[in-house]
């Protein structure tokens, strides 16, 4: 694939991500985002969407679900990087994260594996780790599957800014 084709499909994915976040915003009465087209700014903009979307009763538009899970495994993957504990928010996104031993092949010892919207609602700290476990919304295996410690991932103070 040449750096063409790679730019012209990083710009079609930004449109999709960016019509599934005026989607969402709809729904919510809101504007369409006129704020900044980058994937972090989307990806933040679309979890900041459907946190609002989710506090009002509403359903996630599935295409600003999907953005909003992959950005915040994203974040606490760039906030506890490692290879220890594998995060899997089927089917939207997986990573790697927090220091300890790697693993290579196979399962992985310290697996997370949880559902789009308890993972929104763990990552914006609306759901405790302790009560997501207790009623079974999250699956953790493994002595270093304990995602506490780092949750929230989404400083939510002042967290939608200006408004686009």
């Amino acid at each position: 694939m040449s750096a063409g084709d790679r730019a012209a499909q990083r710009r079609r994915a930004a449109e999709r991500l960016r019509a599934d976040l005026d989607d969402q915003r709809a729904a919510l009465g809101e504007p369409a985002w006129s704020g900044p087209g980058d994937a972090d700014a989307l990806g933040r903009a679309s979890a900041l969407a459907v946190i609002r979307a989710l506090g009002a009763g509403l359903p996630p538009h599935p295409g600003a679900l999907r953005a909003a899970a992959r950005y915040l495994v994203g974040l606490l993957a760039a906030q506890a990087p490692g290879h220890a504990v594998e995060v899997r928010v089927p089917p939207y996104a997986a990573a790697q994260c927090i220091e300890g031993p790697r693993h290579s092949r196979g399962t992985p010892p310290n697996v997370v594996e949880t559902d789009p919207v308890t993972w929104i609602r763990l990552a914006a700290g609306l759901t405790s780790w302790a009560d997501a476990l207790a009623t079974g919304a999250v699956r953790a295996s493994g002595v270093r599957a304990d995602l506490g410690p780092y949750l929230p991932v989404l400083e939510m103070r002042g967290a939608a800014g200006p408004e686009h």
